[in-house]
């Protein structure tokens, strides 16, 4: 079977030439009579027959196999041609179809991307609310909680006078970080709470410390005693002196001999050195108008 676009001439023959020149004689036979325009197409047909008759008769058979050859390998040059630029071809159409599958996947990534442009943006219009609504909110707190610390500080000054260094220094802290702008306000309004829940738990516990008082004009290291927010009492270190906070007066009174024993006891179990026991202590009835926290 022939490969596609191979067409091998044939040499012409003696009876190839005897077929030109016959067919010559036919067509000059039968327009004669018809004018000379018909006379003068025959004419050419017998000078080419004459022409290859001539060529063909000076032809060796070598030459014939080589011309027929040389037109063979032309014909297979041409169809490596063919075959080469058909797998171009393929190439490129195999390449076309990647980028159109590229495509469509871009265009779903794009449709994508816009559908979550277009929810952010809404997110962004919803927290530019928010941020309105929390200026809104700190404005409000920030005066809110100057108020607790002011009112803290009058609890503290009203409250019977225990650990008095201690609540002033965490009060002074306070009154510091209000005026700092490194601290958030969320941090501020944290600090104020966690002062005002230590200051409700010196309402429900017991708590035995040493400290400082004047007694005759003279400064002296004795145990104090705090029974919750409702009384102070003190003994001094020798166990000789002993007395409790006066509400009314606003300071520190005498106790008498009798309430030694218990005093001590009292100190003791406030530093879990004895177990719990009933307490036998004066006790102040509150004043109108205390403050509480």
């Amino acid at each position: 079977m022939e490969s596609p676009g191979t067409n091998i001439r044939q040499p012409v023959t003696s009876s190839g030439v005897f077929g030109l020149l016959l067919t010559g004689l036919l067509i000059s036979s039968a327009s004669y009579g018809q004018g000379s325009s018909t006379t003068h197409l025959a004419s050419p047909l017998l000078a080419a027959a004459s022409t290859v008759t001539a060529a063909t008769a000076t032809a060796t058979p070598q030459q014939v196999v080589d011309a027929q050859a040389k037109e063979q390998a032309v014909a297979i040059q041409a169809q490596q041609q063919i075959n080469e630029l058909d797998d171009k071809t393929r190439e490129m159409v195999s390449e076309y179809r990647r980028l159109l599958e590229q495509t469509e996947e871009l265009e779903i990534y794009n449709e994508q991307l816009v559908r979550l442009t277009r929810s952010q943006e809404k997110e962004i219009i919803n927290f530019d609310g928010e941020l309105t609504d929390l200026e809104s909110t700190r404005r409000q707190l920030i005066p809110w909680m100057q108020h607790m610390i002011s009112t803290l500080n009058e609890v503290i000054a009203a409250d019977i006078p225990f650990l008095p260094k201690e609540r002033n220094l965490r009060l002074q802290e306070l009154k510091d970080v209000m005026e700092r702008a490194d601290v958030s306000v969320a941090d501020k309004y944290r600090r104020i709470l966690e002062a005002y829940q230590i200051e409700s738990e010196y309402g429900h516990t017991i708590e035995a410390y040493q400290g400082e008082i004047t007694l005759d004009g003279d400064v002296r290291t004795v145990d104090f005693l705090r029974f919750g927010r409702v009384g102070l009492y003190y003994l001094s270190l020798d166990g000789k002196r002993l007395g409790m906070w006066d509400k009314e007066s606003r300071q520190m009174i005498v106790l008498g001999d009798n309430f030694r024993e218990p005093l001590d006891k009292a100190i003791r179990v406030a530093r879990k050195q004895m177990p719990p026991d009933l307490l036998k202590l004066p006790v102040q009835a509150p004043s109108r108008g205390s403050n509480d926290v």
